[in-house]
Parts: C-alpha cells; sequence; structure tokens
C-alpha cells in the first residue's frame, strides 16, 4: 500500500453488480489462517483481514471482515460538510444520540498534528455504531483455522453491499449506476508477517497510497462501472 511493490501472498478481488447489490469477492492466499474475534464491530485491523472503503465525496465508509467471518463497520463524515439542514441532518447521525467520535486519521496524534491530522480535510466525525441495512457477508477457509500443525490454502469472501444502503455514499450519482458511473474504493488486505522475532503488518492494494494510511480517499482506486 505504501511502496507499490508487489505482495508477499497472493490476493486476488473481483466486482461484479446488478440494479439490486454490488458484489465483491476476495481469495486470500494465508498459509495459516488465523482469527479470533468473534464480536461484531471488534478492533478486526488488529487481526488479519480484508478491507473495503467506499468514497462518498463529503463521508466515506470503511468495511472489514477476518476469517471468522466477524464484521467491522464505521461511517466517516468529513467535518466540514456536517452543517445544520446537510443531509448528515438526521438522526441516523446524530453527533450525541449516536456517541460519535473525530477522528483524524491514523497518523492524527503527531506533534505538528495532533488535532486535525495530516489530511487536507481535516478531521471527520466516525460513527462506529453505524451498520449498513441489507449487508450480507460469506467465509470459506480452504485448510484450518487457527492450526498451524500444517498449511492451509487460504480462505475466500464474499460481500454483498445493497444499492439503496449506499444512498449517502452516491454523492449525486445514480443507484444503480448508470453505464460508465466512477467510483472510488478501496480494496485491501492486512497481514500480520514475522520477520525473524518481530512482527509486522504488511498493507496490500489495488493502489498504492505513497503512505501506510488507509484513510485517503483520494487515493481509492477509480472503478468503472459497465454493463
Amino acid at each position: 500500500m505504501a511502496t507499490g511493490k508487489p505482495a508477499l501472498l497472493e490476493t486476488r478481488t473481483a466486482i461484479v453488480w446488478d440494479d439490486v447489490n454490488m458484489y465483491i469477492g476476495f481469495w486470500v492466499e494465508e498459509p495459516y489462517p488465523n482469527a479470533k474475534l468473534t464480536d461484531r464491530d471488534s478492533l478486526i485491523f488488529k487481526e488479519n483481514d480484508i478491507e473495503v472503503f467506499i468514497d462518498g465525496g463529503d463521508c466515506y465508509y470503511e468495511f472489514e471482515l477476518n476469517a471468522l467471518n466477524t464484521v467491522y463497520e464505521v461511517f466517516f463524515i468529513w467535518r466540514d460538510a456536517y452543517k445544520r439542514g446537510s443531509r448528515f441532518d438526521k438522526p441516523e447521525f446524530d453527533l450525541i444520540d449516536r456517541a460519535a467520535y473525530t477522528f483524524g486519521g491514523n497518523f492524527d496524534r503527531t506533534e505538528d498534528h495532533f488535532w486535525k491530522g495530516t489530511h487536507p480535510h481535516g478531521i471527520r466525525w466516525a460513527f462506529l455504531d453505524w451498520d449498513m441495512p441489507g449487508l450480507e457477508t460469506a467465509v470459506h477457509v480452504r485448510g484450518r483455522l487457527n492450526d498451524s500443525t500444517e498449511p492451509s490454502e487460504g480462505w475466500s469472501a464474499m460481500l454483498v453491499f445493497p444499492w439503496q444502503s449506499l444512498k449517502d455514499l452516491a454523492n449525486g450519482r445514480s443507484l444503480p449506476p448508470t453505464d460508465g458511473d466512477v467510483w472510488n474504493l478501496f480494496l485491501g488486505r492486512f497481514q500480520k508477517v514475522d520477520i525473524g522475532t518481530e512482527q509486522v503488518q504488511a498493507a496490500w492494494c489495488l493502489s498504492p497510497h505513497g503512505v501506510y494510511d488507509t484513510h485517503m480517499p483520494d487515493k481509492f482506486t477509480p472503478v468503472t462501472f459497465k454493463r
């Protein structure tokens, strides 16, 4: 994700769609599939996972999934877009009732960027309790999960995102998309890799970001929908 160099393990993804849903599939080569978190909205990024981000202009959506089919979701709204009377001024995004957090990005705690982070857009509101209506997920492990006694092939995942649940992310675009519409998506994978006695987390995605930071919608991959 940071350098654009080849990944250590094979990761494949594909997108298909119809008038009702967008379907995203992943194949994750992983010799020893590992996942422990089972509670919805656990911090899945602490484990090996796949991730999908959808850019909505004034907002964006984060989705994560581990090999146990545990889901983590967050809906982000850029603070400068959150105004009275805007499309976000509704109970679904009430800052108090929904206990929203402020988020400056992955590097918001450096001395020079303590409050606003490094992104030119500034900080964003994060709704950790937001769940996409109609979301469906499925996982299949080819081998053994949480078993290091013998190698496995890896695991696959199928994700179903209903178009009608993406209204706040459409940003004026048609739902379902019309022929030629472009959406910016992040399709990636995070994998803990043991190097000697140390463990690092590798990040692989379709389009390099130049830095180790997923929260950069301007770096997401442009995906053109064709019939």
